[in-house]
């Protein structure tokens, strides 16, 4: 009998997830509550492909991102391009780490890279530089494919009131399915990952095509990062592009909703500023365009966790999404948990290993008795 998934989130987790069921023969449903897919934070950020360099205090995300990297590459090698000049650079004053132990912990990782002298931008104040090979995402060619991919499961504008389960089915609306998946951090079902909602303020700017991603670690700082769009970049800053942490998404969202023109324009100061410490020709290179704003999920802590993890609570999954890259380990955890179900099946399945024994005995005729065989 065909199992039926209901997939809450209709994000890069929630798209990949329903998509790989689909395949494997579920019966899937993907419920979104906008009225496009990938509407929240997954089409609102960087369009950063992972490898891992973001994250040198955490090991788990930098494998994570770098075992997914190639796999994202293979299962989806037309929705991201390469960077031509990828740089991350790590400055005198203001990184957590010198440049000597950034490398090391890369190389204790595994993850490629190339460290060069300069690029083709006048940088200041810069202890190290290393060209990675980081890809960008193409939000609008996703968000097609999926659209198109899995346009018969697909149920948007639709609004979660309510869901319950028993230990046979979960119920999402009044609709019973085998399992639910909530991929939307936690929205819609409980998790044991404390964890804050955060607003963001991320900035576009323009400038000519082929200028360099900039990426300063590690620590309060920031990056300048290319789109899908070759002459659009945006600029995200530590310190200046959170809006506030708050315990839940109704606080955040109001925060969001509250951004006028005079916080953009302090946001804007605040970020060029920081970006002239070590980019000097940014005013001449970049022209602002506008803010982007979103909100985002994360755990409490300072130890810079952004890996993913699955956990369960009788048929409902609760994915705490990591970065993009992690979406195939999202899935074989969800997987893996449906098949250890099937054991239930087994435990009272009883040997038949001494009734084999005894036949093949007597299909030889052979006489045995308890503690040995008669010769």
């Amino acid at each position: 009998m065909t199992q039926k998934i209901a997939i809450l989130g209709g994000g890069w987790y929630g798209c990949h997830i329903a998509s790989s069921l689909m395949a494997l023969g579920f019966s899937v449903r993907l419920f979104e509550q906008n009225n496009r897919l990938l509407a929240e934070a997954s089409g609102n950020n960087q369009f950063r492909l992972h490898l891992g360099f973001h994250y040198p205090r955490h090991a788990g995300t930098r494998i994570q991102s770098r075992d997914g990297f190639s796999r994202f590459i293979e299962r989806y090698s037309e929705l991201s391009r390469p960077v031509e000049q990828n740089i991350y650079a790590v400055p005198k004053h203001t990184s957590l780490v010198d440049f000597d132990t950034y490398k090391l912990i890369m190389t204790a990782t595994g993850i490629p890279y190339h460290t060069i002298d300069s690029c083709s931008i006048r940088l200041a104040n810069i202890d190290g530089l290393m060209r990675v090979d980081e890809r960008v995402i193409l939000i609008d060619k996703a968000r097609h494919y999926f659209s198109t991919h899995l346009r018969q499961i697909l149920s948007l504008e639709v609004r979660i009131d309510d869901i319950s389960q028993d230990r046979k089915g979960v119920f999402v609306n009044g609709e019973r399915f085998d399992y639910m998946v909530d991929a939307t951090w936690g929205h819609f079902s409980e998790s044991k990952i404390d964890r804050f909602f955060e607003p963001t303020l991320l900035l576009y700017f323009e400038a000519e095509p082929g200028l360099p991603a900039l990426t300063f670690v590690d620590g309060p700082l920031y990056s300048i990062y290319p789109t899908e769009e070759r002459t659009i970049y945006t600029l995200s800053s530590v310190p200046h592009t959170p809006l506030g942490h708050f315990k839940t998404s109704e606080e955040a969202r109001r925060v969001r909703d509250s951004v006028d023109s005079s916080l953009v324009e302090a946001k804007l100061k605040a970020m060029v500023e920081q970006a002239l410490e070590n980019v000097p020709d940014f005013r001449d290179k970049f022209r602002f365009l506008g803010p982007q704003i979103a909100i985002k999920t994360k755990p409490v802590g300072n130890n810079d966790d952004r890996s993913c993890s699955v956990e369960r609570q009788g048929r409902v999954f609760t994915v705490m999404s990591g970065k993009i890259d992690t979406i195939f380990f999202a899935t074989e955890r969800i997987l893996s948990m449906i098949e250890s179900d099937k054991d239930d099946i087994l435990q009272d399945v009883p040997s038949s290993l001494l009734d084999t024994i005894r036949f093949k005995v007597d299909q030889l005729g052979m006489k045995v008795n308890q503690l040995g065989m008669d010769v």
